[in-house]
């Protein structure tokens, strides 16, 4: 485990607590993604989480948990029920809570009143209960929504002998929590917060081998510098691998970039990406800079890799068309695909595949095409080739190339990490590197 940060003044530890509250996330309707992603830009500026709670709305639980918190804690930071609905008490139990009386705050009823004008609608009369402001709390503006960001510095800290805390609330919808974070609470938290120890990091995103072989791979040589501070995290997901490099001191941002020299040379072409990048943004920006074009044929990931590509801005001057090819005709139609190939080897084949291939780039003339055809299951499948089986077909000016993958997964996860396949597939070509598993 990573040591926390040394911010306190007295030369302690700095304890960060996170509180969600919600009962959505308690009945496991909504996915609470609040947790990582504000522990991850804590982390990124060498403060390191020390405990996160989730709870309902409920005044009860609110009031027990932010207490208990700031009981432990310097820093905590609360999320959700500040907005407009009965259920939305976060704001009134915590001011009753601190004994800070609320009151109109002209600044925000005007914002909320401006950001219905905008939008040719009158506030509605409910809303303006979030322009109710504890008091001496800290506004932070909601340029996404209605809701205001609050925030205390709480000196001295009423639930720990001689103690000061921060305490910071931020609305629900991550739309909104995320730009309020980044762009107004993470600079004020610097500025009332002491300022961490050197601290460096570096993820490394990679794809096609697992995390034992990864670690396997780097552990022995990243030992000496293991000694001298780096940590080593690893973070798996279907089909990629995270390697997160870090260390705090002086030495630092040293000890980080030999570490990150090293898995570079050793991990080679499996490595795609750095910190948040996805591969979709890589072969984006390779094919961009290239002046290169894609099609895609795609019949068992359903459009999946198409949906990828265009999330990714830029994506209109290299993706030129995108076929989703999923019944047998519709391959013979648009694509070209031979009766006599379907007949004889069947949808889910490397003949199939890459005729898909090949079809899709002479229809759009683009510079490549992917396809793809497989058994997602949970039913279909031969004795040859069983559920899970797929073919990824690349087509470009030097030929067609085939790979066979067994995908044993539930249909999601099997067209996610097919389209993973695919985009590899492609990228490995981007960078002169045939893939050699599975060519035919």
């Amino acid at each position: 485990m990573e040591a926390r940060a040394r911010l306190r003044d007295d030369g302690g530890v700095m304890r960060i607590e996170i509180i969600n509250t919600g009962s959505e996330l308690m009945l496991g309707n909504v996915l609470n993604t609040h947790q990582q992603w504000l522990c991850k830009q804590l982390a990124d500026v060498g403060w390191i989480v020390e405990r996160q709670t989730a709870i309902s709305d409920d005044g009860k639980s609110i009031c027990n948990a932010v207490r208990e918190s700031l009981g432990r804690a310097e820093l905590v930071i609360v999320t959700g029920g500040l907005g407009p609905t009965s259920d939305d008490i976060t704001r009134d139990e915590i001011s009753k809570l601190l004994s800070r009386p609320l009151a109109v705050d002209a600044a925000v009823k005007k914002h909320i009143v401006d950001f219905f004008a905008k939008r040719g609608r009158e506030a509605p009369a409910q809303t303006l209960v979030q322009a109710q402001v504890p008091e001496g709390a800290i506004v932070m503006t909601n340029q996404h929504g209605t809701a205001p960001g609050l925030a205390w510095v709480l000196d001295p800290n009423p639930f720990r002998e001689s103690s000061r805390a921060v305490l910071l609330m931020l609305p629900g919808p991550p739309r909104e929590l995320k730009p309020m974070f980044t762009a107004q609470s993470l600079p004020w938290l610097k500025t009332v917060l002491s300022t961490p120890v050197s601290f460096a990091v570096r993820t490394l995103r990679s794809t096609g081998i697992g995390e034992s072989d990864v670690e396997a791979n780097i552990a022995g040589p990243l030992a000496k510098l293991v000694a001298h501070g780096l940590v080593i995290g690893y973070c798996a997901r279907t089909g990629e691998v995270d390697v997160r490099l870090s260390a705090r001191g002086d030495h630092a941002k040293g000890i980080v970039l030999e570490a990150e020299q090293i898995v570079r040379t050793l991990l080679g072409a499996a490595l795609y990406g750095i910190d948040e990048e996805r591969i979709e943004e890589v072969i984006i920006r390779q094919c961009a800079n290239g002046g290169q074009t894609l099609a895609l044929a795609e019949s068992c990931t359903g459009g999946l890799i198409a949906h990828r590509l265009t999330n990714i801005s830029g994506a209109s001057a290299v993706l030129k068309v995108s076929w989703v090819t999923y019944s047998a005709q519709s391959k013979l139609s648009l694509l070209g695909v031979s009766e006599q190939t379907l007949a004889g080897h069947g949808a889910v084949s490397e003949a199939v595949a890459r005729e898909m291939a090949e079809g899709a780039r002479l229809n759009s003339k683009a510079d490549y095409a992917i396809a793809v055809t497989g058994f997602a299951g949970p039913d279909g499948g031969t004795d040859v080739d069983p559920v899970g089986t797929v073919y990824i077909a690349l087509a470009s000016r030097c030929g067609t190339q085939v790979s066979r993958r067994i995908n044993r997964y539930e249909r999601e996860t099997f067209k996610h990490v097919t389209a993973q396949q695919a985009l590899e597939l492609l990228r490995r070509e981007l960078l002169g590197l045939r893939q050699l598993e599975g060519k035919k």
